[in-house]
């Protein structure tokens, strides 16, 4: 059954948007939002709850209560298919962040195109002159950094100590302004955990220095007390992942090993293999699928100075609608 993207003719961001103008100012009033949709029929909220005023001061992006610190947002924010869903309709790509931020109301984003090509100092730059003071950026680190780093013809580690250094000298900007949450560096199936790659994560924290680093593993191997112990011992975070329950993936693993608790949604598409990557993401979260993270979350965050949750499930603007149910699953349980 196809979910419901649109609101009385309109697109759902829009609709939704004139019932959040800002105008709560405690939690508790966070509500009458989903029960708007609700009465309205809509299967799931798709704006932010970060719209909440905190006693008529400015609108909160994150989940506080204490030392506890939880971030929500989408793994990328310009996709085209995200027009009329997510955003308005002709909205143009050079306004997309801008309104993730201030009409969506997110004040955190992972970054992925980084991964293809070489970041610039002027594209964070842009980027950070578009948001706040207090908006975040996570970086997913550069392909040569992490798939292709084997010599196709000795199959040896190769010399990238150059492109860490490009690398890190295009973060230089979002470092200044104080942006940057951290890298997110994901390793293919092919990155087992035997001495040369365990050596080789170690030479990653060092050439990356002070920046803070979570790793993502696809290869189940990686699943053992060892490991968890060796990113915790060097300060290096552990990415919990959500993905299809499938044999050749990665199950979900509730740890943290450092300062930063870090989950990545990917949606649970059981055709994961059998469809075109365009297409591999193409899942939406029920409420009841959501709820069963809460309390993972939460003793996580217990744990860590700050927690991000990324929603990866892009296709169609699933992710900022997810982004925005976790949300408010959070402040309310």
């Amino acid at each position: 059954m196809q979910r419901e993207r649109y609101a009385h003719g309109q697109p759902r961001a829009l609709s939704l948007r004139l019932r959040c103008e800002l105008r709560w100012t405690v939690k508790a009033n966070a509500s009458s939002c989903l029960q708007a949709e609700e009465a309205e029929g809509l299967t799931t909220p798709s704006c932010s709850f970060y719209f909440l005023r905190q006693w008529g001061q400015s609108p909160i992006h994150y989940i506080s209560t204490g030392r506890e610190m939880i971030k929500v947002g989408t793994s990328g924010f310009s996709f085209p298919d995200w027009k009329g869903t997510v955003y308005p309709t002709g909205i143009q790509e050079r306004d997309m962040l801008p309104f993730y931020e201030k009409e969506l109301g997110f004040n955190i984003v992972e970054i992925n195109f980084t991964y293809y090509t070489l970041p610039s100092q002027k594209s964070f730059a842009a980027m950070s002159q578009k948001t706040s003071r207090d908006f975040e950026f996570v970086v997913k680190s550069f392909k040569g950094m992490t798939h292709e780093i084997w010599d196709k013809e000795t199959g040896g580690k190769i010399d990238n100590q150059e492109t860490f250094k490009k690398f890190k000298y295009s973060l230089v900007p979002l470092i200044a302004e104080k942006k940057l949450a951290c890298v997110l560096a994901q390793f293919p199936y092919g990155f087992f955990p035997n001495p040369e790659n365990f050596g080789y994560l170690q030479m990653f924290k060092e050439e990356m220095a002070d920046v803070p680093l979570v790793f993502e593993f696809r290869n189940q191997a990686w699943l053992k007390e060892r490991t968890f112990q060796f990113l915790e011992k060097n300060g290096m975070g552990f990415c919990v992942v959500d993905e299809p329950k499938l044999s050749q993936l990665m199950p979900y693993q509730p740890r943290a090993t450092s300062e930063i608790g870090y989950f990545r949604f990917h949606g649970r598409n059981i055709n994961w293999f059998n469809v075109p990557t365009s297409v591999r993401y193409d899942y939406l979260y029920g409420e009841k699928e959501l709820k069963e993270f809460i309390t993972d979350i939460k003793d996580i965050s217990k744990k860590t100075a700050k927690t991000l949750i990324f929603f990866n499930n892009c296709h169609a603007g699933s992710a900022a609608k997810n982004a925005a149910q976790m949300a408010k699953l959070l402040i309310e349980q």
